[in-house]
């Protein structure tokens, strides 16, 4: 298995899915979304990942989001699947039948609210690895799924199964995360998944992060990352301390409800979500409109 760690090294966008007024997916504003992000120098695209709601599509919409986005992209940036959930053979039926020939790999969220043991969740990947035609990317995001994925869980992984290629760290502990970093194999691809976090994960060692804030700024949050990977840290933190208050508003509520907020308000995408997710509520709406009224 090649390394990903020089494809997808920088800064990767979990890419929102628009929604017309009818709840309908709206491909014209998922058009305008992809072409924005890779104009803003983004180096590749997550579809289908958690900020795109994809519990709440359905298979076929989920096939037609993919196909569309490699039809949109051109292959001008690599583009990663999301495929997770809490059903291990759900997942494998996904895998063997999503159209995955055009994406670079696979990002799995680990499983929420069944909260299984460490055996479980390294049974569950293996599983997931073994059945991908492409390298699977974990997702470790405990303060969504109730359960982390531990460090020795991930070491484990990354040492005996040859499908597993990296991992999206998001569960905010930087002790687990230069553990990682240090008895992982060489060739590991090691992301963040916080936008607050990401510039000093990636003084740790961090290949850059996937992000949620890309979506709406992505020409800034790229410049952040690119420069920390640098290690030009004086011009990431001046970049990364004008973010900082719109990393605060997306998650003030929920992801995506804020960040959809933003590219509302950015004239990208209509303003809508399926539920059980609501706009964002008129305290914070007015709270982002300020915020991007001072930019």
């Amino acid at each position: 298995m090649a390394s990903l760690k020089n494809i997808l090294t920088g800064t990767g966008v979990a890419l929102v899915t628009p929604f017309t007024k009818k709840s309908d997916i709206d491909f014209d504003a998922l058009h305008k979304m992809i072409d924005f992000v890779i104009d803003g120098k983004v180096e590749y695209i997550v579809v289908l990942g958690t900020t795109g709601e994809t519990p709440t599509l359905d298979d076929p919409e989920k096939t037609d989001v993919i196909k569309y986005t490699y039809d949109v992209v051109k292959k001008r940036v690599p583009v990663v699947v999301g495929i997770g959930g809490n059903n291990t053979n759900e997942l494998i039926h996904d895998l063997e039948t999503f159209p995955l020939d055009d994406a670079i790999a696979v990002l799995s969220t680990s499983p929420y609210y069944s909260k299984p043991s460490q055996e479980g969740l390294y049974q569950h990947y293996k599983a997931l690895a073994n059945a991908s035609p492409k390298p699977i990317l974990l997702y470790n995001v405990p303060g969504r799924t109730s359960k982390n994925v531990d460090a020795d869980t991930i070491i484990r992984l990354a040492n005996e199964v040859e499908n597993i290629a990296g991992i999206k760290e998001a569960g905010g502990d930087f002790a687990q995360c230069i553990k990682v970093l240090r008895d992982a194999p060489k060739d590991f691809l090691v992301v963040s998944g916080d936008d607050a976090l990401a510039m000093p994960q990636i003084a740790c060692g961090m290949q850059g992060v996937i992000s949620v804030a890309a979506n709406a700024f992505p020409k800034d949050f790229s410049d952040m990352v690119r420069a920390s990977m640098k290690c030009d840290f004086k011009k990431a933190k001046a970049i990364n301390d004008k973010l900082v208050g719109a990393y605060e508003l997306m998650f003030a509520e929920n992801n995506p409800a804020g960040v959809k907020d933003f590219l509302a308000e950015m004239g990208l995408i209509k303003n809508y979500l399926r539920l059980p997710l609501v706009p964002l509520s008129d305290k914070y709406q007015r709270m982002v409109k300020a915020y991007l009224q001072r930019q």
